[in-house]
């Protein structure tokens, strides 16, 4: 039998059969970086990473994919107060410039606007042109500034305008009015001429129509715009 002697230490174990040894890093070389699910605990990829096609079955439908801190959405609450912020300025200049709207509070303008109705002024009518007859417009009363009032043109500066025998005249040649309403209007106006720069109106309903055959010629400056639309009550939808 041999003996086994010693030279300085004692011998190495045996490697056990079927397990290789792990290789030891070389000096000088660089581990190797950590594995994406250290890095990233949370998310199955990492940035700069392409997923693997059995990590994306693997997916769940709510994952994280991207590591670090999230931003928190924008405050519904200021976003909120900014939209009807813009919304009211925006509705407070189309008003001020452009369509206003406006109640009817009198049966002067009868068959044609009842009681109740609402309707839409365009304030820029004559910014894009001259008054005319037939025009439906809202202005202020002359007889009370604080009150609108709404009326039909019949004749504009410049023409000669009356009634005889409940009949308009303007420019000495009678008028159909098809809009009137059907009642029998015997009433009378001597002739009157209608000065540059003003319009002459009368109310639909002549019988129950405080006009201008009760204050005269109305300014162009006093109109604030033309009727174009009833939009309530929705039966009586329609253009004017």
């Amino acid at each position: 039998m041999k003996t086994l002697t010693s030279t300085g230490g004692a011998a190495p174990a045996p490697a056990a059969r079927g397990i290789p040894k792990a290789a030891s890093p070389r000096l000088g070389t660089t581990p190797p970086a950590p594995s994406c699910e250290k890095r990233c605990r949370n998310s199955l990829t990492c940035a700069g990473e392409s997923p693997s096609p059995s990590s994306i079955l693997s997916m769940p439908r709510l994952t994280n994919f991207v590591c670090g801190p999230v931003l928190a959405p924008p405050s519904s609450a200021a976003e909120r107060v900014i939209i009807v912020t813009a919304a009211f300025v925006i509705a407070m200049l189309v008003q001020a410039f452009l369509v206003k709207p406006f109640t009817i509070h009198q049966v002067s303008m009868l068959p044609t606007l009842e009681e109740g109705d609402r309707i839409l002024i365009n304030r820029l009518t004559y910014h894009f042109r001259e008054p005319r007859a037939g025009d439906i417009i809202v202005f202020e009363s002359p007889l009370d500034p604080r009150e609108d009032l709404v009326k039909r043109i019949v004749a504009v500066g410049g023409d000669r305008v009356s009634i005889s025998e409940g009949v308009l005249y303007v420019n000495g040649r009678p008028v159909e009015e098809h809009y009137l309403l059907d009642r029998p209007f015997a009433g009378t106006l001597p002739e009157t001429k209608v000065p540059v720069g003003h319009v002459f109106v009368l109310g639909d309903n002549r019988n129950n129509s405080g006009d201008s055959r009760l204050f005269g010629p109305i300014e162009e400056d006093a109109i604030i715009g033309t009727a174009f639309l009833i939009y309530w009550p929705i039966g009586r939808w329609g253009r004017l």
